[in-house]
């Protein structure tokens, strides 16, 4: 994904998710089948043990991965609405600081857009690792994505 591309997806996406923007999730990288986001630390978003609310983790790891949706589909969406299926969500450790959430693709792109020529309705998965500044893994998170073809 050039430049003005990722620019394009990350302002769009701040400006059409305004939870992530009252987080303060920002983007530290954005590709074609793969985004980072970082929800800086903030004391009116902890929980009971000086962490992240799991509300917030939840919430940066659902948001890198729309991201990817958007970025890597969005040649797609005049013809298809990305609609998340499913969302699964492990918390492996107390996230202390910053978190990280780096997210992939789970299945190449043109087999996704084929199922869609095809007229089928993809589904898909992002795969989505939270961790510290200092790359502890804190959570793991798994979200299934389709892509509903539009009704003509």
């Amino acid at each position: 994904m050039n430049a003005e591309t990722a620019e394009m997806v990350k302002s769009g996406f701040l400006a059409a998710v305004p939870f992530a923007r009252t987080l303060g999730v920002t983007f530290t990288e954005l590709d074609f089948g793969r985004a980072v986001m970082r929800l800086p630390d903030n004391a009116d978003h902890h929980n009971h043990v000086g962490g992240p609310h799991a509300g917030a983790m939840f919430t940066l790891a659902e948001s890198a991965s729309g991201a990817i949706v958007i970025g890597t589909f969005g040649d797609q969406l005049e013809r298809a609405v990305p609609l998340a299926v499913s969302a699964e969500i492990r918390y492996l450790k107390l996230a202390m600081g910053d978190v990280t959430a780096e997210a992939t693709l789970g299945r190449p792109r043109e087999e996704i857009v084929a199922e869609l020529d095809e007229g089928t309705r993809p589904e898909f998965p992002v795969e989505i690792e939270l961790r510290t500044d200092d790359g502890t893994v804190t959570g793991r998170m798994t979200v299934v994505w389709t892509l509903r073809p539009n009704r003509k």
